[in-house]
Parts: structure tokens; sequence; C-alpha cells
């Protein structure tokens, strides 16, 4: 059926949305596509809806392929399965929580492992059911702090997420291998240029966690990558620890003053100036060791919500990285100690801490550990290594601090910042920093969920034993917003093939009735031959705003007929190339 925009619910916007940040977000609402509602909350229009439903398809196409079952749940979801697994406190603020008349508590889910598992508990029962995988695609609902840039990171948003289950890990394997051959039909037939990194699984858990992730200067996700094929989120990214060193013949640990050194930068300076090292060179961060200062509150389990501060001691020419912090304490909330902290803790004198404390003028190590507060070490700082820390105690630092000899620490920490030129740890290679979007995650869940709500099933030998899981999610909004993104210019979007909302965007221009009678019985030759058309026939809007429009809407090509009908001539736009080319209306038909 023809779709006329002279009857379409569609309003275009000259002007960006003051709210947005990205282009994705401000040429969506301009075009009609979507519409504000609340902070990362958005309505659907017509256009929007048929662009994501294209997405959908494709999606829909390859997990049968793939052999999956598409089922859907709802969104509102009771808190008691959530609570069986610990993840309605483990998802902390950022489940939206609610409660019915009656007093009971919901959820608007933001995942859906809980009610996938119970499904198949209620009707599987034997491994002749298994090997399964089902799939919905689902609103999610997150309370993100920060709702930012349009789509990409809303409260609500579209997912589709399948899960597998299987009897042995073997099967899992299989089942997970199968759901990451079908992402990468997918994203290749979306025009995708991803790659898969090794990631964190959080709070889903599970032995094997790979982001698919789009390269994009906009992205919120830092990964890394070798020559050598290796390639990491940040956060899943493992130091190599060195070899420890020698001990023997290191010059001894010494206290020294270093008054107004509260920094990195003026304690190198001011040790360079009062302390030249033995061996001639300049003392520089790198010998350095910052000691940040972690408060960590565990989000469930018997010690949920008790606050406890965590000392890690990392080379001062790095940073901490809140991220990897938060993936080396897992299960908790991790920030920097605050100054109320400070002040419960006197034993830490802020811009002086070290492994080791000054009293009556000498240095008494080990005295961390044993103030309540845990010591962690950076995996490269290990024993043999010599630094210049704080004494914990004010405006006094040591030299030659020997890890091993004169300290060791309570374990390890990886929390500090990757950069440019760091090793793989499988060894390939230097590593290179780039930013990306997350556009799929695949894990293996292995027994976690099923163990907690009891999924089991009877294997050939007559035997219960334990469903094994998988777990494979795509941002379907995300990912329109992301082709938007990849997919515009300065006039507006420009879909490829494959998910626009038409194939053409056909325009009528002029206030003479045989261009509107031409253009008409063009569009449906086009729309009987099974090319989608949007026909703009409004009739008293000029062709300045029309071409407007049409450039804005994102159409792959736009034909328009106008004051060269008369002699059997439309013009034809090829948005992606930027032609215009001049084409008989009798051969229009033919470049579609």
């Amino acid at each position: 059926m023809l779709t006329r925009l002279s009857h379409y619910f569609l309003k275009t916007l000259r002007e960006d949305p003051a709210d947005a940040e990205v282009a994705s977000h401000k040429l969506l609402v301009r075009a009609g596509y979507i519409r504000r509602q609340a902070p990362g909350v958005f309505a659907w229009l017509p256009l929007g809806l048929r662009v994501k439903e294209k997405i959908e398809q494709i999606i829909r196409e390859e997990m049968a392929a793939a052999g999956a079952h598409e089922v859907h749940f709802p969104a509102l979801l009771p808190r008691d399965p959530y609570e069986a697994t610990g993840r309605w406190e483990e998802y902390g603020p950022d489940l939206f929580r609610l409660e019915d008349r009656h007093g009971a508590d919901y959820l608007l889910a933001p995942t859906h492992e809980e009610v996938f598992t119970l499904l198949v508990k209620d009707i599987v029962s034997s491994y002749k059911d298994l090997p399964l995988t089902i799939y919905q695609i689902q609103d999610k609902y997150r309370d993100e702090v920060r709702p930012r840039a349009g789509l990409l990171r809303g409260r609500e948003f579209t997912m589709k997420d399948a899960y597998s289950f299987d009897v042995s890990d073997e099967g899992l394997a299989a089942s997970y291998q199968a759901q990451r051959d079908a992402y990468e039909r997918i994203f290749s037939r979306l025009g995708l240029n991803y790659v898969i990194v090794s990631a964190d699984a959080g709070a889903m858990g599970g032995s094997k966690s790979e982001e698919f992730l789009l390269p994009i200067e906009i992205g919120e996700d830092t990964f890394v990558h070798s020559a050598g094929g290796y390639a990491a989120n940040v956060e899943a990214y493992s130091t190599p620890v060195p070899e420890a060193l020698p001990i023997d013949g290191l010059p001894s640990a010494m206290v020294y003053d270093s008054p107004n050194t509260p920094t990195i930068d003026s304690l190198v300076a001011h040790t360079n100036a009062v302390l030249p090292r033995e061996d001639g060179r300049a003392w520089t961060a790198a010998d350095t060791l910052k000691n940040v200062v972690l408060a960590v509150t565990p989000v469930a389990g018997e010690h949920a919500g008790e606050r406890s501060l965590v000392v890690v001691g990392i080379p001062g020419d790095r940073e901490a990285d809140m991220k990897r912090a938060e993936v080396a304490f897992p299960g908790c909330e991790v920030e920097p100690a605050t100054e109320e902290d400070f002040q419960r803790h006197p034993q830490l004198v802020k811009g002086y801490i070290g492994p080791g404390s000054v009293h009556d003028g000498g240095l008494v190590l080990g005295e961390q550990g044993s103030s309540g507060v845990r010591y962690l070490l950076d995996p490269r700082v290990v024993p043999g290594t010599s630094w210049v820390t704080g004494a914990n105690a004010h405006e006094k630092h040591v030299a030659y601090l020997v890890v091993g000899r004169d300290f060791t620490a309570d374990g390890i920490a990886d929390i500090a910042t990757v950069r440019d030129g760091d090793p793989a740890p499988d060894g390939s290679g230097p590593v290179a920093l780039a930013r990306g979007m997350e556009i799929g995650h695949v894990f293996q869940l292995g027994r976690k969920y099923a163990e907690a709500l009891g999924l089991k099933v009877l294997d050939e030998h007559g035997k219960l034993v334990t469903v094994t899981m998988g777990s494979y999610g795509i941002g379907v909004t995300r990912i329109l917003a992301i082709l938007a993104e990849l997919h515009h210019d300065d006039r507006g979007l420009m879909w490829p093939q494959q998910i626009a909302p038409f194939d053409v965007h056909l325009v009528a221009t002029g206030r003479d009735a045989a261009v509107y009678e031409v253009a008409e019985s063009l569009a449906a030759e086009l729309d009987a031959a099974g090319v989608s058309v949007l026909f703009d026939d409004r009739p008293k809007v000029s062709p300045g705003v029309k071409f407007g429009d049409a450039e804005l809407l994102g159409m792959p090509y736009v034909v328009v007929v106008g004051r060269d009908a008369a002699d059997g001539f439309a013009e034809v736009w090829n948005r992606a190339e930027g032609t215009k080319d001049r084409v008989a209306i009798a051969d229009v038909r033919s470049l579609f």
C-alpha cells in the first residue's frame, strides 16, 4: 500500500533538540523517528518503528537459522527469582523497583535470566529435550544515573536476549559458538565492522564473556588490541606479572623530609633536588608508588552495605581506573575514599600514605594491614622492585622501599589504567587503545542460575543433573542509533538499503497538476513492483521544504518529479553516493 506523506504521522524539526549531544540523537528527533518522554525514555513514531522492525527481522532470521525459538516475557517481574540469585541486591541503584497495592515487590527487568530459567524448569525434564535455545526481543529498564546520547544510553531500551540450555559443558560450548556465529552474520548483514573482545561478566556471572564492539569515537567503552590478535575490553585486560627481581645489594630504605609534596609531580621534583639517585639517573613518576584509597561496599551477602577501605599501591605514572576497580572487587560498589573516610581512619595520612609508618624518627613497616585497612599492590609491583612512597607521616616519604624485603601486601588489585604499548597478556605484542560501542554480548553463564533456581534434568543414566546455560544479548535500539551515527551527512540521515524505512522517497514539486499525475503514476508503478515508496504528495508545500525533508529523512534514493516531467524526465538522488542524475521517467523503475 502506497504511503502518502500528506496523510502520514510525521513532523520534522528545523532545529536540534536542546538536550541532544550526538548526531543520532539530533537527527532521529528532528526527522520524526523518536520523541523524548523523559530523560533516557523515548516514544517511537512510525518511521522509527519501520527501521527498528527491519533490524529485528534480520535478527529473527539469523536466530531461526541458529535453531533458536522466540518467546516473549513481561517487563514487569516479581522479586522472588531475583532474590534467589542475589541480583535483587547486586544490581543496586540501577534496578527499577516498585511495589503493588498488596505490598508485593516487583521490578522492571534489566535482563531476564531468572525467568527464562524458571520457564525451562517448568517445561523441560529430560536430557532428550536439550540442547535448547530460546530468545525474545523485549524492552529492558535500567536506572542510569546520567542517561545520555539519546538511544545510545537510555533508561528504556530494546534488546534481543537469547538463552541456551545444555546438559554438558561441551554442549554449552557448541551452543555458545552457534550464537556467536549468528551474531557475526547479523552484524555483517547490518554493515557493522565489529571487533570481538574479551570482557568482564559483571553481575551476569559465568566463565566466559565476549563483547561485540563497534570502533567509533563516541564509544563509551575503551578496548585494547594487539597486532597479534589479542582484543579485550580494558576492564577485562589482565596485566602480565613481571618476574621478581633480586634483592641483594639494593640500597637500604630511608625516610626523608618532603614538605609540600602532595602530588606525584611535586614529589618527583623535590626528591630529585634533595635525594639524588645512587645510579645517577633522575627519579621519575614511574619510580614512585601511588597509594590509592578506595571505599568498597558489598551490595549483597552477609556483609552487604558494610563500607570498608582498601589501599592499592600502583606505579605513580598511572591513575586508578574505576571501571577496572569494580572488576577487581566484584559484587561491590567502589568509589574513592571521602574526607569522612579519612577522618575515621587517622592512621592514613592523606598525601603521604604508604605501606609503613614513621614512629620516633624510624620506619615501622607492615603496620598498614594491622590497622584494619587492607593493603594491595598492582601486579607490576613485584618482589625486588624499589620505590619512593609515603611514610604515613606528615610531609615524610621513604625512598628505596623494596617489596619483599621491607614490606609485603595483602594481595593484588589490577586497577591501574591501561596504556598504549602495554604488553598483551597472551604475548602477542604491545596493545593499542581504541574507543568502541557495545552492540552485542555473549556469556557462558554455566550453572549459576540453574543451581540457584533448581533447574535440573534427568541425564541418560536417569540421574538428576544441573543444566548449564549461556546468555546472548544484542542492543536493538542502540544499533539503530549507531547506524544513524554512521550514516548521515550535514543535511540529514542516509540509511543503508537493508534497514531504511522506505526504498524511495518520491517528491512531486510545483503547482502543475500534470506533474502530480505523473508522480502518482510512477509511485503506483514502483509500489506494484514491490518497491516501498514514501510519496511526498503535499500540494501546498514549497519545493525547498520538500527537498529539505527528503534529505533529512534519509531514504537511500530520492526521486524528484518536477518541471522536467513534461519532457519525460525525473531527477534521481543517490544519498549514499551524493549524486543527482537526470533519468527518463520510463527508466526509473529499472533502477530499483
